[in-house]
């Protein structure tokens, strides 16, 4: 019989004390395994943060955060001066419109006026220009929103239709810099031109009943919708983008930025870049803030649930080696006798060795297809269960902090990825939208990293078969 029949054959010998050692086994390698799934998609979301928004400053005019503010808007001369700063990447300027469903007229509620065309005064420092458009917007203003629209005023009030957000941008980000996700068709091409392009977002274009090719119009100018885009949420949907020269035009203010999106070339240079650029364009001309800054808070958090995920892949690993350990050591005790006749007839220790740690390597293989099901199940929920008492520890003492205009505006400005409320900002959903998957890469990383240690348990009573001599085993029988 070959040495890998009979390791099989051993490791089935008493099937209720295998089956208590393989549900064991399947519990440290299941827990082992789920670890390092946490630990591998909480990196990867580490990495995205440190990819996207972590490395983002936001420019606003000097004085422009806040419904009330003032100051002078920002020019696209100031987005050069800008980008001639040291460590900066690119920089990105954009423009808010607002579009109002066309009607007869909009009538100011307070003095009975009707008001045509581009308006400023909407949003942080009046810095969004109302036009009108042919788009009914996706969100219903509901109850909130026919209560905001009331307030200060008496008597009955006709429903309110909500606004649609509509940005200019120089390139194919959203208003934090990010890169839209464009589900179909194409993005604007050349965002340095005035172009009757669009992009609309997934909710306003069912809403709409637009596809890829269809038409609307803004301010009696035909757009082509050239693309769709997801941004994660229905508010965030109820938007388009278009070229940031073709925004400056509806909105009849050439060479304003609402906003300015500056990215630095790493994390390490954000602060000095950030005081550089506030340098470059004068405290009286700009607020430079930290594009959600409250993501660092993320960033450490995450990282920390990480190294727990770690030590905890770490210490699964090591108590599934010392039960093969502890179990072989027991195996290697009860069969003496049956080692010393073999000695006795000629097998070499290394033979006899080699059939133990086989035997534990079947028992392991056992466990670990038990272990992996458990993973599959179990990863999602430990990572989650990690990031949430590791948020709530840290949710304390971190306060929210705006980020440009869309952190001063109600709901993230309505700009796709604006920020959030709650103690960590937009940081909390960063933080929830940790996906766990169980990978085939990282199982079979776990599954190899287990036989290791499996193999690194069995080989000491491996060992000890080597000190069993025939003659005293024989003796004492």
């Amino acid at each position: 019989m070959s040495v890998l029949a009979r390791s099989v054959g051993n490791a089935f010998r008493n099937n209720i004390r295998t089956a208590a050692v393989v549900a064991v086994l399947a519990v440290a390698i299941g827990l082992a395994l789920a670890m390092l799934v946490a630990n591998q998609a909480v990196g990867a979301k580490v990495q995205e943060l440190n990819a996207s928004v972590g490395t983002t400053l936001t420019v606003n005019p000097a004085g422009g955060q806040g419904f009330e503010g003032g100051g002078e808007p920002l020019t696209t001369a100031e987005a050069e001066t800008a980008a001639s700063v040291a460590n900066v990447t690119s920089v990105v300027g954009t423009k808010a419109l607002r579009l109002q469903t066309a009607t007869t007229g909009t009538t100011d509620s307070t003095t009975g006026s009707t008001q045509q065309g581009p308006g400023g005064g909407f949003g942080p420092g009046g810095q969004q220009a109302t036009v009108s458009t042919n788009l009914t917007a996706a969100v219903d203003a509901g109850t909130l929103g026919n209560r905001n629209n009331a307030s200060g005023t008496t008597g009955a009030q006709p429903a309110r239709t909500l606004p649609i957000t509509a940005t200019g941008i120089g390139a194919e980000v959203d208003s934090t810099g990010k890169a839209l996700e464009i589900t179909s068709g194409t993005g604007l091409g050349d965002y340095t031109t005035s172009e009757a392009k669009a992009l609309v977002g997934t909710s306003l274009a069912e809403k709409n009943n637009l596809t890829v090719g269809s038409t609307f119009t803004i301010q009696d100018k035909t757009f082509t919708v050239t693309g769709i885009f997801d941004a994660g949420t229905t508010f965030g949907n109820n938007a388009v983008y278009v070229t940031l020269p073709e925004a400056q035009a509806l909105a009849e203010t050439p060479d304003e930025l609402s906003t300015m999106i500056v990215t630095v070339n790493s994390m390490e240079n954000v602060d000095s870049t950030k005081t550089a650029v506030q340098e470059a364009l004068g405290t009286d001309k700009a607020d430079v803030t930290q594009g959600q800054r409250n993501l660092e808070t993320a960033v450490s958090s995450l990282d920390s649930v990480k190294n727990i995920s770690m030590i905890a892949f770490i210490a699964a690993l090591a108590t599934a080696g010392i039960i093969i350990l502890l179990i072989m050591v027991m195996l290697v005790r009860e069969r003496r006798r049956e080692i010393g006749v073999l000695k006795a007839i000629g097998a070499r220790n290394r033979t006899i060795g080699l059939q133990f740690v086989l035997e534990s390597l079947v028992l392991v293989a056992l466990g670990s297809v038990v272990g992996a099901v458990i993973a599959s199940l179990a990863s999602g929920g430990i990572a989650s269960a990690l990031i949430s008492s590791n948020t709530s520890t840290t949710a304390a003492p971190t306060t929210q902090r705006g980020g440009g205009l869309a952190g001063a505006m109600p709901n993230g400005g309505g700009m796709p990825g604006g920020g959030q409320g709650g103690p960590f900002g937009g940081a909390s959903q960063l933080l929830t939208s940790v996906t766990a998957s169980v990978s085939p890469g990282v199982l079979a990383a776990g599954i190899a990293a287990v036989f290791a240690v499996a193999i690194i348990g069995a080989l000491v009573p491996a060992l000890l078969t080597a000190r069993i001599r025939p003659i005293e085993v024989l003796r004492g029988e």
